[in-house]
């Protein structure tokens, strides 16, 4: 049974591959002819960054070493240490944030103070028109369990405007649960806190800088 012929695109790619199509040879020997690569070619180097979405400082190792337990250590001779070259939002002054030219310095600000309300509530303020992606914000979301709604599929989002609607629904929520307990005692009437409510939506104030957040 005879193979079956490569597919041209199997070709093609052999073609792109091949050291028969990169052009001139003569002057190089065997071992670069059949490698492609030679001894003139120089390679580009690739930094690699490793970005801790965490509000906690990273604690673990940054190398291959740090993660040995050598009895000999002359044996750190003859071994790689591959570091990792690490962003943790910890450690990141508030002039680090200003130098990420999107939306990730946003996101990692966030981060960073979100074991704070104050520093928070600080941060928020002198960003109050944070427009960010969709997916962004669920980043915020998810690692640092901020309760905000974050429409589905793409799409952009004020994380200020976000956080201040949580903040307005927790509130009201927490005095719907006081006026229940209110009328179940018999304190208040039904009429009563209706007319609370109502009033409350006609009386709340605009998004201010001021708005602290949880």
């Amino acid at each position: 049974m005879q193979p079956s012929a490569p597919s041209d695109q199997y070709l093609c790619a052999f073609i792109l591959c091949s050291p028969y199509y990169r052009g001139n040879y003569s002057g190089h020997n065997r071992e670069e002819y059949l490698s492609g690569f030679y001894k003139e070619d120089r390679i580009r180097p690739v930094i690699t960054l490793v970005i801790h979405f965490g509000a906690k400082e990273w604690d673990g190792p940054l190398s291959l070493r740090e993660m040995m337990d050598l009895e000999d250590e002359q044996l750190l001779e003859f071994i790689q240490d591959y570091r990792i070259f690490l962003i943790d939002p910890y450690k990141l002054h508030a002039e680090d944030l200003k130098k990420f030219s999107s939306t990730l310095g946003k996101v990692l600000g966030y981060i960073k103070y979100s074991k704070s309300k104050d520093e928070l509530s600080e941060f928020l303020a002198a960003n109050p028109n944070m427009i960010m992606e969709n997916d962004s914000a669920r980043v915020i979301r998810d690692i640092t369990n901020t309760p905000i709604f974050v429409p589905e599929g793409k799409g952009e989002i004020n994380l200020c405007k976000a956080v201040q609607d949580m903040i307005y629904e927790r509130e009201e929520l927490a005095e719907i649960r006081t006026l229940v307990k209110q009328i179940r005692k018999g304190r208040l009437t039904i009429e009563q806190p209706a007319f609370q409510m109502s009033t409350r939506h006609i009386l709340t104030p605009s998004y201010s800088s001021q708005q602290k957040y949880p």
